[in-house]
C-alpha cells in the first residue's frame, strides 16, 4: 500500500486510522475515478448520447484489479495527471471486449471532472469515517462528564492554579467541542460535497442541448448533490472542508495537550489507557495523546496549503489544482489519527480522585482565596475584604501555613464568622458557581447531536 503522507506504511498506523488509510489508498482513489467513468457511460446512454451497448463493456472494464498502478503512475508526469493514462488503459480494456464501445469511454468529460468528483467521493467516505469516530468520542466524554460531575479538580490558567471546578465540566467541554465538529462535517457532507461535471470549459458543449440531461442523470447515479453549475476553478467548498478538518484536529490537539499535562508526574490526576506493551508502570507515557498532538500539529499546515491554492486561474488552474491531490488525503489521514487518539483516551481515561484532592490543597488553601474574598466583601465591603485577604495570603505564603489557619487568627474575620463558616469557604464544591448547569447544557447539546440508537 502506498501512502500520501509517507513512502512507508511503517509510520502510518501511528498517525492515522485504519479506516482512513483504506479510504485514501491509491487503489481506492483510482477505483473512484473508474466509478465516475462507468456512471458517465450509463448517464450518457440513458439520454441517447452513446449507445446502450457500450455500457456493459465499460462497466465491466472499470475494475481496479484490471490495471497496473505502477504503469499509470509512471505515465502520469508526462500526461499531467493520473486520469489520462487511466482512461487510456480503460479504453484498451474495453476494446478487448467491444472495440466500438471503446470509442465512447470518457465521452465529453474532462480529466478534472473525473479527478474532482473522485476527490469528492473520497472526502465523503472520509467524513463518514470521521463522523463514526466522533460518535464514539462524544459518547465517551459525555459518559466521563456524568461520572465526574461532582469530582472537584484544579482549574489552571497559565499552567497555575486558578479555582476549583468539577472535572465533569472539563470533559463536558471536550464533548461539546467534538459534537460541534461533528455537526460541521455532517453539514459539509450534505452541502459542500457536490458533483463536478462540465467538460473542458464548464459548458458541456460536447453534448449540445442534452448536456443538462446528462448532468442530472450523472449526479443521481453518483448519489451526489447537483451544483448550480460546474465549479472547476471555484474551490470555496473544498476550502471549507479543509478548514473544518483543521478545526477538528485542533480540538483533538487541545484534549490531547490537557491529557499530557494531567499525566505529568507532578500532577498525575488523569491517565490515558495503559499500553499493554509497557512492562514498567513508572514509564507510563502519553502515547495516544502524543500521536494526536503530532497529527494536530500537521493538520493546519495541510489545510493552509489547500486554502492558499484556492486562487485558480480563469476556468482551469495550473499548479493550484494539483496541490490538492496530495494535500487532501494527507489531511484526512492526520485528522483521523488525531481523532483516533482522542477516542482511545476518552474510552479508557483513568482518573485519580485522591490525587485531585491533594492537588487542590497543594497551595495550602490559596486556591480558595476568591471564595473568602467574596464572602468577606459582603460583610466588610470589597476594598477592606481585599486588604484582609491579601494580608492573609502574604502571611500564609511567608510562613508556609494554610490560609484557613491564618484567617482563623484574624479578628476582622473571626468577629464576623465562626470557625465552621470559615472552614466551609475552603470546601471546593461550595465555590463552583453554576458549573453543574453548564455541564448539563453541554451534555444535553452533545447528546442531541448523537445518532439515535
Amino acid at each position: 500500500m502506498s501512502e500520501p503522507l509517507a513512502p512507508s506504511p511503517l509510520l502510518m498506523p501511528m498517525f492515522s486510522s485504519a479506516a482512513m488509510r483504506a479510504i485514501v489508498d491509491d487503489r481506492a482513489r483510482l477505483q473512484r475515478m473508474l466509478d465516475f467513468e462507468a456512471a458517465l457511460a450509463r448517464a450518457e446512454a440513458a439520454v441517447g448520447v452513446i449507445p446502450h451497448e457500450a455500457i456493459d463493456a465499460i462497466a465491466a472494464a472499470a475494475k481496479i484489479e484490471r490495471f497496473d498502478l505502477a504503469a499509470i503512475a509512471n505515465a502520469a508526469p508526462a500526461a499531467g495527471n493520473i486520469l489520462v493514462p487511466l482512461v487510456a488503459a480503460l479504453t484498451a480494456e474495453v476494446a478487448k471486449q467491444n472495440k466500438d464501445a471503446a470509442g465512447f469511454v470518457h465521452w465529453g468529460a474532462s480529466a478534472q471532472d473525473a479527478i474532482d468528483t473522485a476527490l469528492v467521493l473520497e472526502l465523503r467516505d472520509g467524513l463518514d469515517a470521521l463522523i463514526a469516530d466522533l460518535d464514539r468520542a462524544v459518547a465517551a466524554y459525555v459518559g466521563l462528564a456524568g461520572r465526574h460531575r461532582r469530582t472537584a479538580t484544579v482549574a489552571r490558567n497559565s499552567l497555575r492554579h486558578s479555582l476549583p471546578i468539577p472535572f465533569g465540566l472539563k470533559v463536558a467541554g471536550y464533548a461539546g467541542a467534538l459534537a460541534r465538529s461533528r455537526e460541521r462535517l455532517k453539514w459539509l457532507r450534505k452541502e459542500a460535497l457536490v458533483m463536478q461535471f462540465g467538460g473542458a470549459a464548464g459548458t458541456l458543449a460536447s453534448f449540445g442541448e442534452r448536456g443538462f440531461d446528462v448532468y442530472e442523470r450523472l449526479a443521481a447515479l453518483l448519489d451526489l448533490p447537483m451544483p448550480d453549475a460546474p465549479w472547476h476553478s471555484h474551490r470555496d467548498r473544498l476550502a471549507e472542508v479543509a478548514a473544518a478538518l483543521a478545526i477538528l484536529a485542533g480540538t483533538c490537539g487541545k484534549i490531547a495537550r490537557d491529557v499530557t499535562l494531567l499525566m505529568q508526574t507532578e500532577i498525575a490526576e488523569a491517565f490515558e489507557p495503559a499500553a499493554p506493551e509497557r512492562s514498567m508502570p513508572h514509564l507510563r507515557s502519553p502515547t495516544a495523546a502524543s500521536a494526536a498532538l503530532a497529527c494536530a500539529t500537521m493538520a493546519p499546515q495541510l489545510a493552509a496549503t489547500i486554502m492558499t491554492a484556492e486562487s485558480h486561474e480563469h476556468e482551469g488552474a495550473t499548479g493550484a489544482w494539483q496541490v490538492e491531490w496530495p494535500a487532501f488525503p494527507s489531511l484526512l489521514l492526520v485528522v483521523s489519527g488525531a481523532l483516533a487518539g482522542v477516542v482511545a483516551i476518552g474510552e479508557g481515561l483513568e482518573i485519580d480522585n485522591e490525587r485531585m484532592r491533594l492537588n487542590l490543597d497543594a497551595t495550602r488553601g490559596l486556591i480558595m482565596a476568591e471564595s473568602v474574598l467574596v464572602a468577606l466583601a459582603g460583610k466588610l465591603g470589597k476594598p477592606v475584604a481585599h486588604q484582609v485577604v491579601e494580608e492573609a495570603i502574604q502571611k500564609a505564603v511567608a510562613e508556609k501555613r494554610h490560609l484557613q489557619e491564618v484567617l482563623g487568627e484574624d479578628e476582622r474575620v473571626t468577629l464576623l464568622m465562626n470557625p465552621g463558616e470559615v472552614a466551609r469557604l475552603f470546601e471546593p464544591p461550595t465555590f463552583q458557581g453554576v458549573a453543574q448547569t453548564f455541564i448539563e447544557r453541554l451534555v444535553a447539546s452533545a447528546q442531541a447531536r448523537l445518532p439515535r440508537r
